[in-house]
């Protein structure tokens, strides 16, 4: 992850979500960097870039939350629904300092779906959590 003057704030993590996904992360910042709109376009989520300023939405009110089980390290998956399907994913700095937003794509609603029913991903409400 590039250099802290390269980041751009976006939110706090929400404690909350330990309880649900079973981990223990500290109530840390979360930053993008300023290059995460040429990540996006070199990775072909074009659909996505005109969600880039929804990001700190994202993480106050996802739909739904999960953990990525194919990365080494703890990356969670945040989904909120607009017109399409968004995805960002938060993996932790290696010194532990803070999170960054490693992705942010569209996700089509069958393999939210099947996220779902595996246990992968678990409906979240701001108002009421659900497991």
């Amino acid at each position: 992850m590039a250099n802290k003057d390269d980041l751009i704030k976006v939110g706090k993590y929400n404690s909350e979500f330990n309880e649900i996904l079973g981990i223990e992360i500290g109530n840390l910042e979360i930053y993008r960097s300023k290059g995460l709109p040429s990540h996006m376009v070199k990775r072909k989520h074009f659909k996505c870039l005109k969600y880039i300023d929804c990001i700190p939405d994202i993480i106050l009110e996802p739909d739904y939350i999960g953990i990525n089980p194919n990365e080494q390290s703890v990356s969670i998956e945040l989904i909120k629904q607009y017109a399409d399907n968004v995805m960002i994913g938060i993996k932790l700095n290696a010194d532990g300092e803070y999170l960054y937003v490693s992705t942010m794509h569209d996700v089509q609603e069958t393999k939210i779906s099947r996220r779902i029913h595996s246990g992968r991903l678990k409906k979240f409400s701001v108002d009421k959590k659900e497991k």
